[in-house]
């Protein structure tokens, strides 16, 4: 994602808590900081992507927080998929420091990351979103603003209960063809053309037959947003049976060290 904002013509400043990794970016042109706030420093926006809310809130308003830099930047951007709650929050810190801010969740996995082709969830101040829609659309390919802030992450549980409604459904249903002696190729040729067809059939379920669980998206962390989706739904009154199911699934995997591996590794689950 950093790339193509560097390939679009933009100064990039970048802060990684594993410094190595933003070695190809340097090469590529962008300048090392040493902390967020040292990143922040001076910027039009500051985007930031991470793990779990406890590191969106650290990145923002810790100590070396993007919201202590010296010269605060004119806005930011949290991309991490996390509570929207914790969205408003940051976005009330940084309105007392005269910051923009948005929360901007995404969808699409690595092959999206890579093609710069990301569904991307917006919430959050609407003139501030339409400040930044056009370094957006470098990042991704839908870009949407959903209302006021939280409202992109509300509009990321929505997609987290799809998407593990749709591993659930072909996880099972892989099973069934090679019980049924098909091959599962064939079978996704076939599915994915008619009712059936999703980006978990055309991107991940190809990997499950080919027994290649690398990471697109982290099960820990698709736990996180599973917990996260029911924690919000019960604050709305909602019970919501298949999420939880979901939950528990994804739970039992990262139980037996399966956290590291990409979502569709539930079909570990099953074996």
């Amino acid at each position: 994602m950093a790339r193509h904002l560097l390939r679009a013509g933009h100064a990039l400043k970048v802060f990684t808590r594993t410094a190595s990794k933003a070695d190809p970016l340097c090469e590529c042109g962008a300048t090392w900081a040493q902390s967020p706030a040292e990143a922040a420093d001076g910027t039009d926006v500051t985007f930031s992507i991470v793990g779990m809310p406890e590191d969106v809130e650290q990145v923002h308003l810790g100590e070396d927080g993007t919201l202590s830099a010296e010269a605060r930047p004119a806005m930011i951007v949290d991309m991490t998929t996390s509570r929207p709650s914790l969205a408003r929050r940051i976005a009330s810190v940084a309105e007392e420091h005269g910051v923009r801010s948005l929360d901007a969740p995404v969808s699409g996995g690595d092959v999206g990351a890579r093609g710069g082709t990301l569904s991307i969830m917006v919430g959050g101040d609407q003139e501030a979103f339409t400040i930044a829609e056009p370094l957006f659309d470098v990042l991704g390919g839908t870009v949407v603003w959903h209302g006021e802030a939280g409202a992109g992450q509300h509009c990321k549980m929505v997609n987290q209960i799809l998407v593990a409604a749709s591993m659930v459904g072909a996880v099972e249903a892989l099973r069934y063809a090679d019980a049924a002696g098909l091959d599962g190729h064939r079978v996704l040729e076939s599915v994915s053309a008619g009712a059936a067809g999703s980006w978990t059939i055309s991107n991940l379920a190809p990997r499950i037959l080919r027994g290649d669980f690398a990471p697109g998206f982290f099960v820990n962390h698709f736990v996180k947003d599973l917990r996260i989706a029911i924690e919000e739904a019960s604050v709305m009154g909602l019970q919501l049976p298949g999420l939880e199911l979901a939950s528990v699934a994804y739970e039992r995997l990262a139980e037996l060290g399966y956290g590291d591996r990409g979502t569709h590794a539930l079909a570990l689950l099953s074996e």
